[in-house]
């Protein structure tokens, strides 16, 4: 990615030299700094892509600057500079937002990986608030709210789908927000100027549903008087959401099939296929690899929309998040309902914390509006949240639960450390390598998603 501004912060005037050279000679521009007060000074006056700082500084402490610098620019990648002698150090910067590091002397192929790395991950960043940014100015669009690292991971997801036409399967239980990745997708996608039309499969009865998303001609049947317009020719040049596709009967599910391969429709009762340019998305809040095995599914059709699956986790498996959404629904209902509540008692927020959320967001979103409309309080408390003495049974996950729960988050942890190798896992576990990947494909996990950078995965294993 040549072409992007680095600030070198080295009181070094050899070091400052060499990486400068090197840099320019992979094309990036490169801006140099002795001590805090010039880098701040470079900060203030061009938009870097990248720091690299020396954590040893003549007279001041390398990781107070990279602190400075991180409470003003936090998606500012920083790679620390290091000698071997100074490796907590260096662990100690990553923990308080340090990128990486790299210990002296390095060699070009390093720095230019670790410089590669750490500009990509800068503009992936870049991408999921520019993301933000399109969804939350669609008019009457909520925006997608959460710093979860999976949630991120979906973000990152979505922003790369949205450039493309492909079509998308969007697993999630219910509440957990699957329209809304849908509306995503479209809205930052080059049909978003296009109509987005959205259908309950499973609320709409099996023999009025390929009435509602191919239409009829006049005559079709007895009481078609007028010609009627289908979803799909509605949602033409856009996007069509089916949720809860997996209720569809096998006789549609014939007739979707055709449609994705194609891309054509016939109303009912006509004699002409039509063309049609639909982008489609489904979703899903049942395992339809499940379903096909089960013989409930057509595999055909499962291969045509399982091109690009999304798992949306649910709330309780992102409880860091509640906080932040608690807090965006009651703004947004206290703008609705004119009144002025500041927050949450602490004794709220830690009931809502160890609530199970069987419903998701949308459990939270009602509880959360109840409790605008019926407290005459500042502050939102346990008791106007949680009215009836029921939703406390949920507090506790049945041990089947919890278990589930322990599992997925030993095998990601192991992924983390093993920077996605089932091998070293295994390894770490104390287990065979088959059982490790039994663990992956149960918990539809992608050992991708857990790879960083080479140096990360030497740190982990040092410190195991």
């Amino acid at each position: 990615m040549a072409g992007e501004h680095i600030l070198v912060i080295d009181d070094d005037t050899n070091i400052l030299e060499v990486i400068q050279m090197r840099l320019k000679s992979w094309g990036y521009h490169v801006t140099t700094a002795r001590d805090g007060k010039e880098a701040k000074m470079a900060l203030s006056v061009t938009p870097f892509n990248l720091v690299i700082i020396d954590l040893r500084l003549s007279d001041e402490n390398g990781i107070e600057i990279m602190e400075k610098i991180i409470a003003i620019h936090p998606n500012l990648p920083i790679i620390i500079l290091t000698a071997h002698g100074s490796i907590e150090s260096a662990v100690e910067a990553m923990k308080k937002g340090a990128y990486s590091y790299i210990t002296k002397p390095f060699n070009n192929e390093d720095l230019a990986l670790h410089i590669k790395n750490a500009l990509e991950k800068q503009k992936l960043t870049k991408e999921i608030e520019h993301l933000r940014k399109q969804i939350d100015e669609q008019h009457n669009f909520k925006p997608i709210i959460g710093n979860n690292k999976r949630m991120q991971e979906i973000l990152e997801q979505v922003s790369k789908i949205a450039k493309t036409d492909c079509t998308v399967s969007v697993y999630g239980e219910s509440g957990t927000g699957k329209e809304l990745i849908a509306r995503s997708i479209h809205h930052t996608s080059n049909r978003s100027k296009c109509p987005f039309i959205a259908t309950n499969c499973g609320a709409i009865p099996e023999g009025l549903l390929e009435n509602e998303l191919f239409g009829h001609v006049r005559g079709a049947y007895t009481d078609a008087h007028e010609s009627k317009e289908g979803l799909f020719m509605q949602a033409d040049g856009g996007t069509i959401f089916l949720d809860e596709i997996s209720t569809t009967s096998p006789a549609l599910q014939i007739k979707l099939l055709r449609v994705l391969q194609e891309r054509e429709i016939k109303p009912i009762g006509g004699t002409k296929s039509i063309k049609i340019n639909v982008r489609v998305i489904v979703a899903s809040n049942v395992d339809l690899q499940k379903a096909v095995n089960e013989g409930t599914f057509r595999e055909d059709l499962f291969y045509r929309i399982h091109v690009v699956p999304i798992y949306i986790p649910p709330l309780r498996e992102r409880k860091d998040d509640i906080p932040l959404l608690a807090t965006y629904f009651m703004t947004e209902f206290c703008n609705v309902l004119k009144k002025d509540i500041k927050g949450f008692t602490p004794a709220a927020l830690q009931r809502m914390l160890l609530y199970d959320w069987p419903g998701n967001i949308r459990e939270l979103q009602n509880k959360i509006e109840h409790a605008v409309i019926m407290t005459n309080n500042t502050l939102i408390t346990p008791d106007d949240l949680f009215t009836n003495t029921n939703t406390l049974k949920n507090t506790f996950n049945s041990y089947k639960d919890a278990k589930e729960r322990f599992e997925r988050e030993y095998i990601e942890n192991l992924l983390k450390v093993s920077n996605g190798s089932a091998i070293k896992a295994s390894k770490f576990a104390g287990c065979s390598r088959d059982q490790i990947y039994k663990l992956i494909k149960k918990h539809k996990l992608n050992p991708e998603n857990y790879k960083t950078d080479t140096m990360l995965t030497t740190t982990s294993e040092s410190l195991a």
